[in-house]
């Protein structure tokens, strides 16, 4: 019994083996799969995050246009208001410098987030909260309508919106994404070291019945021992 009993435990445990072998030879595969297709998300121009920052930036500059040619449609006709503000300009009374903050702001941080991949929110600071701040204290805007107060109100929303994106949104899950990559790239680099090596005869070794335990089985088997007696 206790041979018969031993033979199931070593079979059990190189079952055990077995399957440890099987599951690190389908982890395997799919840990080198991840890393493929992590390799090819590194290999585009910009992440997906980082694009939808852009389209947004994008956003920012043709709603500013929008609302621009709207204010020079109610003040009087765009021809008209154009000559004025444009060529007439006067940084206490014209529009035209917010949309040039606009086409400014959207030039540098296309340059700055989608060909030079910054990772800064300085770019942003720059280019809108300073001047707006400037404007709205030296000019006349408040006292020409709801567009003195909406032009500016909305630029210098919209370029706080960009930098809560930039630093809440697209950086965090970018580096998420570096540290996710790195921690595949390291278990692919391990996954060959742990892989067990082939089963030996030794693992399959069952030790031979003692006397002792055939003579206790006689004990507990009163009709193999009478059996043994007669012969």
């Amino acid at each position: 019994m206790n041979h018969l009993f031993d033979q199931k435990k070593c079979s059990s445990s190189a079952d055990s083996r077995l399957t440890g072998r099987g599951v690190t030879s389908v982890n395997t595969p799919a840990i080198y799969a991840r890393v493929e297709s992590y390799d090819a998300g590194q290999k585009k121009c910009i992440s997906d995050v980082r694009r939808t920052f852009c389209l947004f930036v994008t956003f920012d500059l043709l709603f500013i246009t929008l609302l621009w040619i709207i204010e020079l449609n109610v003040s009087g006709g765009i021809q008209k208001e154009l000559e004025k503000e444009v060529l007439d300009y006067d940084y206490r009374a014209s529009f035209f410098d917010i949309f040039l903050l606009a086409v400014f702001r959207f030039a540098t941080l296309i340059l700055a987030y989608a060909v030079c991949k910054l990772r800064h929110w300085w770019a942003i600071a720059v280019t809108s909260c300073a001047f707006l701040i400037v404007k709205v204290i030296l000019s006349k805007l408040l006292t020409q309508g709801p567009f003195g107060y909406l032009l500016p109100i909305i630029s210098f929303v919209l370029a706080w919106i960009e930098t809560w994106l930039l630093d809440f949104k697209v950086l965090p899950q970018e580096a998420e994404d570096e540290n996710r990559y790195l921690s595949f790239v390291e278990a692919a680099e391990r996954a060959p070291l742990m892989r067990p090596g082939p089963l030996s005869d030794g693992q399959f070794y069952s030790p031979p019945e003692s006397v002792a335990d055939s003579d206790e089985d006689d004990k507990h088997d009163p009709e193999k021992g009478l059996i043994q007696q007669v012969t």
